[in-house]
């Protein structure tokens, strides 16, 4: 049996995987700066070596909208080409080729540098999680009045899904970019607050807000859905059923 290393895997999406994949049976070596066995600093590259001595496989859901992100795959791709590792599978957003906003391009980024890495890859690029869409309502709906960006839509999805499929595809061979994983429905903005208020019993004002740049734009033109992709089920109401709001 190979190890399978998991970057990130204290993190929202990483904690799912790590659990799916050990139920499975797998070994499974968690990259942490705080793990007693193997500390590893990926911006900085230091002990990635000893971490990845044995591993097969690397999914690398580490990601930071802070920065960084290209200088922590450049260490992590270099450091598995030393170590002999066969495959990585890299988690990305729907749209980082066709949203011109910051992170995205960096993610992009790292998918180009995967594919060009000379390990087998695989990337799977998913829609916005829900827990997201929440984070985003729970903001917008502290003030007395709630600003929506106008004219929105989102199709998010559950992260124990996107664990799921990351598991499926590290038990498997480098696949190159796999179909992307969305939610079961595309919804406008509005639906999606109408949902949270019920769950919340927050009513609030509604003013739909236009917001300007190109980014925006490529929002509202749906670049970050994945209508033709997998879809998963559970839906944002059932989210939050189970979560709260």
């Amino acid at each position: 049996m190979t190890t399978i290393l998991v970057t990130g895997g204290t993190g929202k999406l990483g904690r799912p995987l790590v659990a799916r994949l050990r139920e499975d049976g797998q070994d499974v070596r968690v990259l942490s700066r705080r793990d007693p066995h193997h500390p590893v600093d990926l911006r900085k590259g230091q002990g990635l070596d000893a971490a990845l001595a044995g591993v097969g496989t690397v999914v690398h859901c580490a990601s930071s909208p802070m920065g960084g992100d290209a200088e922590a795959a450049g260490n992590l791709l270099a450091a598995a080409g030393r170590a002999g590792v066969e495959h990585l599978v890299y988690i990305s957003i729907v749209g980082v080729d066709q949203v011109p906003y910051p992170y995205y391009r960096v993610k992009h980024q790292v998918e180009r540098m995967a594919e060009e890495s000379g390990i087998g890859w695989t990337v799977l690029r998913a829609t916005q999680f829900h827990d997201l869409v929440r984070s985003v309502l729970r903001a917008l709906g502290r003030p007395p009045v709630m600003l929506l960006p106008k004219g929105l839509q989102d199709q998010p999805v559950a992260v124990g899904e996107v664990a799921g499929r990351l598991a499926e595809l590290a038990l498997g061979g480098p696949a190159g970019r796999v179909a992307d994983l969305g939610g079961p429905e595309v919804r406008d903005l509005e639906s999606l607050a109408d949902a949270w208020e019920a769950a919340s019993g927050r009513g609030r004002k509604r003013v739909g807000v236009p917001l300007a740049g190109r980014a925006y734009r490529a929002f509202r033109e749906g670049k970050h859905l994945a209508p033709g992709g997998d879809k998963g089920v559970v839906t944002f109401e059932e989210f939050l059923a189970e979560r709260g709001a």
